[in-house]
């Protein structure tokens, strides 16, 4: 792939950066904004979107326009704008919806993409940013040029395993919780707080740790749609755990491996059901190991 500048492209403001997006033969495949500023009006957080998604009009493809939007400190007159591993993290799991939109061979003007595995195309690309053979390409001191020392790199990877037991904990008690509202087979009688003490205590949840959300303030389930779906976030990380593996076992750059993710993950993503297309990439079911040796929960 070659992501072109096109300064001359229409933009919506000053600090915005469009990109073409073309194959190696030169074809086009799409557009990409990038807005990484903070400005006055601009909301916080970061997203990918689709100003178009990807359809066909009397046999002939549609290009999309995609968009990452961050908010990254802007650059100022002596210092570019520097990134936490954080926030790389997050450039890089934006990039990777970024890519579904891009590289998308939908039919159709809209796709539904099952809640439980659209996190799989951004997730998946986070396992690359702390790679030693990526970060020499682009963890390097802005004055010296020197790469990241890998003693740092390790202290990192170690860090971000603390306390995985309780945030893995915290997590998939809120994701109980949701099931339990949403699994309910008739009115809803009884008081909020002591329904949710009999879901907690019904999985023997220590005091020690409680849901991430409480259900009076659970937005994600109740208007963020994610209603009996929180599990997603895990479970798409199931699945970009095991898919990664396949890139360490041939090589995290190995062509083939890529060029298999876009054609059975990216370009039908959303116009079938996400584990015939998984199958199809990865020759079997996702496995949970993977994941828990991410989290550093695997005690094997």
């Amino acid at each position: 792939m070659k992501f072109l500048e096109q300064p001359d492209l229409p933009r919506y403001h000053p600090d915005v950066q469009v990109f073409e997006v073309k194959e190696e033969d030169g074809r086009h495949v799409g557009i990409l904004y990038l807005d990484f500023h903070p400005r006055p009006g601009k909301r916080g957080g970061a997203w990918s979107g689709g100003f178009r998604r990807v359809y066909y009009s009397q046999g002939k493809r549609v290009p999309p326009v995609s968009s990452i939007v961050c908010n990254f400190t802007k650059p100022t007159a002596d210092t570019p704008s520097l990134l936490s591993a954080e926030e790389v993290e997050t450039f890089f799991h934006e990039f990777g919806h970024s890519l579904a939109t891009l590289f998308s061979e939908s039919r159709y003007r809209s796709r539904s993409v099952a809640r439980d595995s659209v996190e799989l195309p951004s997730q998946i690309m986070e396992h690359w940013a702390m790679e030693p053979a990526l970060l020499a390409e682009y963890a390097k001191n802005y004055k010296t040029g020197e790469v990241i020392p890998a003693e740092l790199v390790d202290k990192i990877r170690k860090s971000s395993l603390f306390n995985q037991g309780f945030i893995t904990v915290e997590y998939l008690a809120a994701s109980i919780l949701d099931m339990a509202w949403h699994t309910l087979t008739g009115p809803f009688e009884a008081e909020v707080n002591a329904f949710e003490k009999s879901v907690l205590d019904g999985i023997g949840l220590i005091s020690e740790i409680v849901s991430r959300y409480r259900s009076t303030y659970f937005q994600h389930i109740f208007s963020g749609g994610y209603s009996a779906g929180y599990y997603a976030y895990i479970w798409s990380e199931v699945l970009d755990s095991d898919a990664y593996e396949a890139f360490k076992e041939k090589g995290i750059f190995d062509r083939a491996t890529a060029l298999s993710f876009r054609k059975n993950i990216l370009e039908p993503f959303g116009t079938e059901r996400i584990e015939v297309q998984y199958r199809r990439f990865r020759g079997a079911d996702p496995k949970i190991e993977p994941l828990l040796r991410n989290r550093g929960l695997d005690t094997q």
